[in-house]
């Protein structure tokens, strides 16, 4: 069905078209210049030693854990209330994804507590997904890597621009990813990027990204170089020219959207500030983040209750979704036990409300009155 409200709409215009069409004007589509100067960006805008672009965040991901010196029998501690990318790369190089629960339902990132309970001889790193955009609790997460000497990978995919205490999200842990898949605050359809501090890291990163080759095809054409050597097995991670015009565009109105989905998030807060039964995760949240979606947490609820509110919200034209169903009860990862219960009732309760910066302040009223009036159906109905 078309939705009248859809979950989220595309920032794009004319200055995408025209990125796209300079860069095939330019005869050169593969990773070349475009990427450099998103590379370039990326490095300014998060003021990090490296970027790294690559062809996905899973991609960024699966070389984070390489680059952290994960390998086979270490375990990492991740959270199960994330999409499946944050964990998998995890099992690509061989280590023991340990799932921990996530603080509360009100905040719904990775519980730091839950952490130290964790950590054995064998831990070697901690993912942590900054849900949402919002941070997690990365003062104690760092104290806890540097007791134990673990590396921390911020998967920061939800949060371009996302601040903790004046510090970008991505930029605290050793190493950072960002995704540019198509609902993202950034979009190109597909593409990721990987920052960080640590040159050797970053050295080693560009590396990988490209078969382990010692020069990129564009330097040779560039003729800066004339031949190639292979140091490492390496893959294709490589991002196009194509996307990181895209990119660049996208990056150029990043911090505009963001102040108006922070408005769009506020007019939310003041639309449901009178419905007693729906938790609204990081409601008192103060930092500057993306608001990458707009999760609301239903209370007392059943994930029948949840599935039905879903539909019924459908039904009057407001696109829903869920984040996330929780890793843990995937067939891939049920092998293990897992006791996450907080995880677990946010996975079956949690509807994700549309959040875009267009939303109109018409459109925020009429998804609260219709969640208020479906939430009211729905009792008197039970």
């Amino acid at each position: 069905m078309a939705y009248q409200i859809p979950l989220f709409k595309l920032n794009f215009d004319e200055q995408e078209i025209q990125a796209v069409t300079e860069t095939i004007q330019s005869r050169w589509i593969s990773t070349g210049p475009m990427c450099e100067e998103l590379e370039s960006v990326f490095r300014n805008d998060f003021q990090v030693l490296d970027a790294v672009s690559v062809a996905n965040c899973t991609d960024a991901l699966h070389l984070a854990c390489i680059l952290c010196g994960i390998g086979v029998g270490d375990e990492v501690l991740c959270p199960s209330l994330t999409f499946a990318a944050s964990v998998n790369c995890v099992r690509y190089v061989g280590a023991i994804p340990v799932f921990c629960d996530i603080k509360s339902i009100d905040h719904i990132n990775i519980s730091a507590e839950e952490i130290e309970k964790k950590i054995t001889y064998r831990t070697k790193a901690i993912v942590v997904v900054h849900m949402a955009g919002f941070p997690a609790e990365m003062d104690t997460i760092v104290n806890l890597a540097q007791k134990y000497n673990l590396k921390i990978i911020e998967d920061a995919c939800h949060a371009p621009l996302s601040e903790y205490k004046g510090k970008k999200l991505g930029t605290i842990g050793d190493v950072g990813c960002f995704s540019f898949f198509s609902n993202k605050n950034v979009s190109a359809g597909e593409g990721g990027m990987l920052i960080t501090n640590n040159e050797k890291m970053a050295k080693r990163a560009r590396l990988l990204r490209s078969h382990g080759m010692t020069t990129m095809s564009f330097e040779r054409a560039s003729g800066h170089a004339t031949s190639y050597d292979i140091v490492e097995l390496g893959y294709n991670f490589r991002m196009d020219d194509i996307r990181a015009s895209i990119v660049i565009a996208q990056m150029r109105k990043l911090y505009n959207d963001l102040l108006m989905r922070s408005k769009v998030r506020s007019k939310y807060i003041e639309g449901l500030s009178d419905l007693k039964d729906i938790i609204i995760p990081f409601e008192d949240n103060k930092e500057f983040v993306s608001n990458y979606i707009m999760p609301i947490v239903l209370r007392d609820s059943t994930r029948d209750k949840r599935d039905a509110i879903r539909s019924m919200l459908h039904s009057l034209g407001i696109q829903t979704s869920v984040h996330y169903p929780a890793i843990h009860r995937f067939s891939l990862y049920q092998t293990q036990k897992n006791n996450l219960p907080l995880t677990e009732y946010v996975s079956d309760n949690e509807i994700t409300l549309p959040m875009y910066a267009s939303l109109t302040d018409e459109e925020i009223k009429y998804i609260c009155m219709s969640l208020k009036n479906v939430l009211t159906n729905y009792e008197i109905r039970g």
